[in-house]
């Protein structure tokens, strides 16, 4: 494996930037765009997730990597239990929340891989 040097080069940061413009480009439709609170909550569990990741790169020691890229997937989830609630609310078609849903699993995974990874290379 090539050496990182940059987290932009990050695959699980670059999952990442696409499910956080997913978020952004929900966050300005329908009837999300009108739900101020909820909308603000989506967008910041959102962008949370890569930033997360890179503010986790900046660390000095893979221990706090580690951490942040745990921070990190439990955005996901808190991204992806938002989801259902616009389900609920109908803010969005069924298919749409779904696709959501699956983007946000796949980032998911792929930091808990990346932090396997870690683990792994420390010997954690």
């Amino acid at each position: 494996m090539a050496k990182v040097t940059r987290f932009e080069d990050l695959r699980c940061w670059q999952l990442a930037r696409k499910l956080t413009h997913q978020v952004y480009v929900m966050s300005n439709q329908g009837q999300l765009a009108k739900d101020f609170d909820t909308r603000s909550q989506f967008k910041r569990a959102g962008i949370s997730i890569m930033n997360n990741i890179a503010e986790g790169f900046g660390r000095f020691s893979p221990k706090d990597f580690i951490k942040f890229l745990d921070y990190s997937a439990a955005s996901c989830t808190e991204v992806k239990s938002m989801t259902y609630l616009m389900l609920d609310l109908s803010y969005f078609p069924a298919e749409d929340i779904e696709s959501l849903q699956n983007q946000t699993e796949e980032v998911k995974a792929s930091i808990l891989a990346f932090i396997k990874y870690l683990r792994n290379k420390v010997g954690q």
